[in-house]
């Protein structure tokens, strides 16, 4: 199990280090809810990510089945819930523990920062695959 929390430690959470896929998206709403030119961020099913602590500090920006969730202390972003529900791609900045897994493209290059440039090796897709 890999652990996470919020930059002011009030959330706390551990998913399992089974993560399914990894990208760096690029998209605007990623970029406007990070502040950075990208997201790293890493996806699992939803139940294998708990929170451990602080759940009464959780920000859910969106509905059940899809949204943002972040600490409501800090503002920072943990995770978000996606694909109905299903999944959650867990921001890779969030994690104190070092995943497995790796971002192994990037997405929604088409509409990246303008002033940002890409210089890795990875795949880059206009939009997701």
């Amino acid at each position: 199990m890999l652990s996470g929390k919020c930059e002011c430690g009030a959330v706390r959470y551990r998913v399992a280090d089974e993560f399914r896929y990894a990208a760096n998206c690029h998209c605007s709403n990623c970029r406007a809810s990070t502040g950075s030119a990208f997201k790293p961020f890493a996806g699992i099913e939803r139940e294998k990510l708990e929170v451990t602590g602080g759940a009464d500090k959780l920000l859910i920006w969106g509905d059940a089945e899809n949204n943002h969730t972040r600490c409501a202390v800090c503002g920072s972003l943990l995770y978000s819930v996606v694909r109905d529900g299903a999944y959650v791609h867990v921001a890779l900045g969030s994690l104190a523990d070092e995943p497995r897994v790796r971002p192994t493209e990037h997405i929604f290059v088409g509409s990246k920062a303008p002033w940002f440039e890409i210089t890795d090796e990875l795949p880059q897709r206009e939009e997701y695959a």
